[in-house]
C-alpha cells in the first residue's frame, strides 16, 4: 500500500524573536503562511522493519539526519509499530532556502503515516509529535496561515493573505541558521509589528500586510551575505510590492499583486539567480490536498 502527500513551503510575513530562553532556545513571534511550491512525499510500505529514505537530490540526507527519517522514528516507537517503511521525496523547495522544506517533508511524512498506519491521530496531536521533531514542523503538519509563538511550536490560526502572487529567488550559498542567531543582537534589533501584521490579515488589507513586513533576522543574514540584499534590492526596482528574506534566509520572496507585473518581476530575477520561481500563495488550512 502507499500514500502520497503535498508538502508545501512556507514564507515568513513577520519574524521576531522576543528573548533567549533557559533551554537555549530563542522566544518567537512569527507569521508563517504556505504557498503553491511543493515537494511530495510518498509513503510505501516495506516487507521488513526498517526506515528507507529515497530522494534524487544529493543535497537530502537519507539518514538519521532526515527530519523525515525522525518523524517515522517517532510514530514507530511511539505507538509500536512493527513495520518498515519507504519514504520518498521528490524535493521541489530548495534545500537550506529558509523556507521550511525539510520540516514540511517531515510533517507530510507523520500525515502520511497517520493514515497507512491507521493510527486515529488528529492534526493537534500529529502537530504535538512534529514539535518534538522541528520548531517548525507543527506549523508544517496544519499549513494554512498562523501566528507561532513559543519557540514556533505553538500555534494560533489565523486569516490567510488576500490572493496574490509570491516570486521566490534563492541565492547559490547556504545560511546556518544557528549562526545567525548567534549573530543576532537581540538587544538593538527593531521589533516587527506582529500584532499588526494580524489584525492586517484578519482585515484582508494587502496594502497593510505588505507596509507590516519584517524579519529581524534579515540584518544579521544581509551582513554575513551581502547579495542577499543585492536581490532584494533587484526584486524591489522590478516592481514587487513587498519584499522580505524568509526565514533565517537566503531565500528572498516579493508580493505581486497583479499577474500583468509578474512576468517583469520573476524574468528580471532570472538574471540574478539560477532559482527562481512564481507561485501563488496557499495560505487556507485546507490546502493541503
Amino acid at each position: 500500500m502507499r500514500v502520497l502527500e503535498k508538502a508545501p513551503a512556507k514564507i515568513n510575513l513577520s519574524l521576531d524573536v522576543l528573548h533567549k530562553r533557559k533551554d537555549g532556545f530563542h522566544e518567537v513571534e512569527m507569521i508563517m503562511t504556505t504557498i503553491d511550491l511543493a515537494d511530495r512525499v510518498e509513503l510505501v510500505d516495506l516487507p521488513y522493519e526498517d526506515i528507507r529514505i529515497v530522494s534524487h537530490n544529493r543535497f537530502v540526507p537519507d539518514d538519521q539526519r532526515n527530519l523525515a527519517y525522525q518523524a517515522a522514528k517517532l510514530l514507530k516507537e511511539r505507538y509500536n509499530i512493527k513495520k518498515g517503511i519507504s519514504i520518498s521525496i521528490t524535493k521541489t523547495i530548495p534545500v537550506a532556502a529558509g523556507l521550511a522544506g525539510g520540516s514540511s517533508d517531515a510533517a507530510a511524512t507523520l500525515r502520511g503515516l497517520n493514515r497507512l498506519w491507521k493510527l486515529g491521530l488528529s492534526l493537534d496531536e500529529l502537530a504535538q509529535l512534529g514539535a518534538e521533531i522541528g520548531s517548525d514542523v507543527a506549523f508544517c503538519v496544519y499549513g494554512g496561515t498562523a501566528l507561532a509563538t513559543g519557540r514556533g511550536e505553538i500555534i494560533q490560526h489565523i486569516n490567510p493573505p488576500p490572493h496574490c502572487w509570491v516570486v521566490l529567488a534563492k541565492p547559490t550559498i547556504g545560511v546556518s541558521t544557528a549562526d545567525v542567531y548567534k549573530n543576532l543582537k537581540i538587544d538593538s534589533i527593531k521589533h516587527p509589528d506582529v500584532r499588526g501584521m494580524v489584525q492586517a490579515l484578519e482585515a484582508g488589507d494587502y496594502e497593510g500586510i505588505c507596509d507590516l513586513m519584517g524579519n529581524v533576522l534579515e540584518s544579521v543574514t544581509l551582513h554575513m551575505h551581502p547579495e542577499v540584499a543585492n536581490i532584494k534590492d533587484q526584486m524591489k526596482r522590478f516592481g514587487a510590492d513587498a519584499v522580505l528574506m524568509s526565514g533565517s534566509g537566503p531565500t528572498v520572496f516579493g508580493l505581486v499583486q497583479y499577474e500583468s507585473r509578474l512576468p517583469r518581476v520573476y524574468n528580471g530575477l532570472r538574471g540574478f539567480c539560477d532559482q527562481v520561481f512564481a507561485v501563488r500563495m496557499l495560505g487556507d488550512v485546507n490546502s493541503l490536498d
